[in-house]
């Protein structure tokens, strides 16, 4: 009988020890290829992303397409921090700032999708006032959504496409915020790049 027993409890330690090592495996495997959790760190993303809320990023996106402006991104600047922005010049693209409105290859973007009203896009360390960069192949320029409230590549520069980790998917915490990201399109009319939230 202490025999069958000894066998029984033997038997439900190895089980559940082989669920949890499996249940690990999945988790990393979902962290590390799939999607990995952040929190948002200051007021730069402000309106759409406040201070304190965790996000998903999809880790997959970039893996099998290329990032597109538009998108909110989290990437490592530096080895000690993340940091979330939105892409606003791809490779390839000219940025100017011009009476604190941005533009890309001479086109004004019309930002008011992401960008509160009165909020203006004024010039920095690395991009000044009045004038222009050119993004160089495989880095991204990318600015905070609270122009006056972040640093950006209007500060310190290009952020390499290795250094993103990710798409922003879901804000999952508060859970009164629960929401997927939406993504932007832009439309070019009369020299204008319009943003439209989808």
């Amino acid at each position: 009988m202490l025999q069958s027993l000894k066998k029984i409890l033997s038997f439900l330690i190895f089980d559940v020890l082989e669920t949890l090592v499996i249940a690990l495996a999945i988790f990393v495997v979902i962290y590390v290829f799939i999607a990995s959790p952040h929190i948002i760190v200051g007021d730069s993303m402000n309106k759409d992303f406040s201070n304190g809320e965790f996000l998903l990023v999809n880790k997959l996106a970039y893996r099998i397409g290329n990032p597109q402006r538009g998108d909110v991104i989290v990437f490592k600047f530096d080895p000690t921090h993340d940091y979330i922005k939105r892409i606003i010049g791809l490779p390839g693209d000219t940025v100017s700032l011009y009476n604190g409105r941005v533009y890309v290859d001479g086109n004004v973007m019309n930002e008011g999708a992401y960008v509160s009203k009165g909020n203006y896009s004024y010039g920095l360390d690395f991009l000044q006032e009045d004038h222009m960069v050119k993004v160089p192949k495989d880095e991204y320029f990318v600015m905070g959504d609270n122009r006056e409230e972040s640093s950006d590549s209007r500060q310190w520069g290009f952020v390499k496409r290795s250094a993103i980790d990710g798409k922003a998917w879901i804000i999952y915490w508060p859970v009164k915020n629960l929401e997927l990201v939406p993504g932007v399109t832009y439309t070019n009319h009369n020299s204008s790049l319009t943003a439209v939230l989808n």
